[in-house]
């Protein structure tokens, strides 16, 4: 079914993430029909997301080419996935503090899950447009991601926020950079070494358990899951000198075909599986409350009005379809899920997340449907 969901998103430009969620939602009414039920539901999604995630930003990094020409594009895809994320993450901190009268701090971690991009929606569903435009949203959605889960894990570890706060998150960030580095050259060394028949899922295996340590230990080891895919499909700017007599650059780029086509059917099925179990997972009768639809156009209408204004003014990018494809999904779930129990509110719940979901998906099939029209609209000469 996923497959077929697959084959319609490309033909009619509705996000397969809509499909699977729907058939989620299916699931769920005929599971309750029989009184059928799925126990720990939430730790099988928190599974397949953690793992979605690093399979997906490395399929992301693995079509990305890094050139001197590239470098104002990563620039600005930088700047502006850092500064839409914490404007955005502001403004519904605010406005959940002023709707469910809670304390800003709690309102701040709440909110930044909601600000992330989702690169797992977004990057499957720009395969088809210019590059100039997919490079644009992949190397954005990637940050947004890194940057998120930097900001989410600052703002739950420091109570109080001061210049300490941000020494020690700077010494963080040199620390997983280095780490990062060390470690991607072991795996390309691996890569290159290992003579085995098993060796890809062994590499993804790594990546998931070094992603885990450096998540315990509170680091933002997504960097390094981008650092590997980077290095892997430029390693010809890397592998030179007395590296290239230890690592094979003509078997690292052999291999890289099979790990591009591995990575991705890989990340096809646990993101299936996610939104599948997302869907499942939702309370239905919760998606009439007022307050559901109150707190979801609001916060969808916000990351929209900060987007529009970022990009238009200050970027100064194409508004189609950059301004639309902007989705919440997988890592909005995942920090979601990952909100101590202290910062928890019990208005924001998945009922609240599916919406924001759902909507900005169809922002972006809108977004989509908009650029084919563009494109069709050329005449022929």
């Amino acid at each position: 079914m996923s497959y077929l969901f697959d084959m319609a998103a490309k033909r009619t430009k509705v996000p397969s993430v809509i499909f699977l969620l729907a058939t989620g939602i299916l699931l769920k009414s005929i599971a309750v029909m029989f009184n059928v039920t799925l126990p720990g539901l939430r730790n099988i999604l928190e599974l397949f997301g953690i793992i979605g995630l690093i399979l997906i930003v490395l399929e992301g990094a693995l079509d990305l080419e890094l050139t001197k020409e590239k470098l104002p594009l990563i620039r600005k895809t930088l700047i502006t996935a850092t500064i839409t994320l914490l404007i955005t993450a502001a403004l519904i901190a605010w406005f959940v503090n002023f709707w469910l009268q809670v304390p800003y701090k709690v309102a701040v971690v709440n909110a930044i899950p909601l600000a992330v991009i989702s690169s797992a929606i977004a990057i499957p569903s720009v395969t088809n447009l210019s590059l100039e435009k997919r490079e644009f949203i992949v190397y954005e959605a990637t940050f947004s991601d890194i940057i998120g889960i930097i900001a989410f894990n600052f703002a739950v570890q420091n109570d109080t926020i001061g210049v300490g706060s941000f020494v020690t998150l700077g010494l963080d960030l040199v620390s997983i950079f280095i780490i990062s580095i060390i470690c991607t050259l072991i795996l390309l060394f691996f890569i290159d070494r290992i003579k085995s028949h098993i060796k890809f899922f062994l590499i993804i295996a790594i990546l998931v358990l070094l992603y885990s340590i450096g998540k315990k230990l509170h680091l933002s080891s997504l960097l390094m899951v981008l650092c590997f895919g980077l290095m892997l499909n430029n390693a010809v700017l890397f592998v030179k000198d007395r590296l290239a007599k230890v690592l094979s650059l003509r078997n690292l780029e052999e291999e890289l075909i099979h790990l591009k086509q591995i990575n991705g059917e890989t990340a096809f099925v646990i993101r299936t599986f996610f939104f599948l179990l997302f869907g499942f997972s939702i309370n239905l009768p919760e998606l009439a409350y007022l307050n559901v639809w109150v707190l979801g156009f609001t916060i969808f209408t916000i990351t929209l009005l900060v987007r529009y204004l970022y990009l238009q003014f200050a970027a100064k990018v194409p508004l189609i379809p950059e301004l639309f494809i902007a989705p919440r999904g997988l890592i909005t779930i995942l920090l979601f899920y990952s909100i101590p129990q202290k910062y928890q509110i019990i208005d924001m719940n998945e009922s609240v997340l599916f919406f924001v979901v759902l909507l900005t998906a169809l922002l972006m099939m809108i977004g989509l449907l908009l650029t084919r029209k563009q494109v069709d609209d050329i005449p022929n000469y």
